[in-house]
């Protein structure tokens, strides 16, 4: 998949990423902050495709799609962000640049909490 049309893209998801903040007693918290808000596809895997993406990484139970955004650039950093979609969680475990064309992305990702 190559190019996405509009109307594929109807979730409008919160990508954010987990940093450190000092609370008022000097303590060290880890909280989450939005890093970009996008338009994207949410696929729960199934059959093959789960079988395939558990390949990769082994919790995958998701594939969202999203445009390519620079955010997205180096693969590894994107891995350790997480997604927001109406309540839901979805850690990101692995991210693709389809075709290295820099205009479509897969986030592989597992739904439930992550510590922070």
């Amino acid at each position: 998949m190559t190019s996405v049309r509009a109307g594929q893209l109807s979730r409008r998801l919160r990508i954010q990423s987990r940093s450190s903040v000092q609370d008022s007693f000097g303590q060290q918290q880890l909280i989450w902050t939005d890093l970009i808000t996008v338009w994207a596809d949410i696929q729960p895997l199934a059959g093959r495709e789960l079988e395939s993406a558990q390949r990769m990484v082994s919790e995958v139970s998701h594939q969202i799609i999203v445009r390519f955004q620079p955010l997205f650039s180096d693969t590894r950093v994107v891995a350790e962000y997480r997604a927001l979609y109406k309540g839901r969680i979805f850690n990101i475990q692995a991210c693709m640049n389809e075709d290295e064309r820099n205009a479509v992305v897969t986030l592989l990702a597992s739904e439930g909490l992550n510590d922070g």
